[in-house]
């Protein structure tokens, strides 16, 4: 059997972050707790899962406080490329997009989401210089509590709005979408993080639909 890869590129909860109960500790999850590592496990031997989640990733923003690094849309297609070819993208971004700092619209941050994608397009990354498939989730909408309360402040109204616009930009690309705040919640220690029993909800989910969308 031929393994397929499939990329999950996103932030601190696809890195798989546990719920922050002071700055600047992170811990991270087990694979068998983060939802790429239930993803793995759900789809089987046929499948290579690739995780690729950075803690404080934006869509396509320099990050003035934690670092240029933090640019999602800077180390994309060095990522896919580094891991040509591959099949499938789940993309998961937008959720640091909130933060105070960006001042960005819900509206600005799905646009950021069209910029990866087209990026995505333009990459041909996929086996014999196809575009990969891409799943397109639209992140868990968040709450303002805790410490990190203050650092997102207007953005749990704002969350709660990407979901369609996400959906408008999977339309247009032809990509699969899942709305993760369908499926997970955040957890109520900081709003932000998911805890472990959300993970395996959200990585059961994603297999599913990579099994309907794009084959066992």
């Amino acid at each position: 059997m031929t393994s397929r890869t499939l990329l999950c590129y996103g932030d601190s909860n696809t890195h798989g972050t546990k719920p922050l109960s002071q700055p600047g500790v992170l811990e991270r999850f087990g694979p068998a707790d983060r939802w790429p590592g239930v993803l793995r496990e759900s789809l089987g031997p046929g499948w290579t899962v690739v995780e690729e989640g950075l803690p404080a990733r934006t869509t396509v923003h320099d990050d003035p406080i934690e670092g240029r690094h933090k640019n999602g849309l800077a180390y994309w297609r060095p990522c896919l490329e580094s891991q040509l070819p591959v099949d499938v993208v789940v993309l998961m971004l937008g959720t640091n997009d909130l933060k105070t700092r960006f001042s960005v619209t819900p509206a600005d941050i799905a646009h950021s989401i069209d910029v990866l994608l087209e990026t995505l397009v333009a990459c041909r990354a996929g086996p014999n210089g196809t575009t990969p498939h891409v799943l397109l989730m639209a992140p868990v909408p968040i709450e303002e509590i805790g410490f990190l309360g203050e650092i997102f402040a207007g953005g749990a109204a704002r969350s709660r709005r990407l979901a369609p616009l996400y959906e408008r930009v999977a339309v247009k690309y032809g990509s699969a979408f899942l709305d993760a705040g369908e499926i997970a919640t955040v957890s109520p220690t900081d709003g932000i993080h998911y805890e472990a029993e959300q993970h395996h909800r959200l990585g059961k989910a994603v297999a599913e639909l990579v099994k309907k969308r794009f084959g066992a």
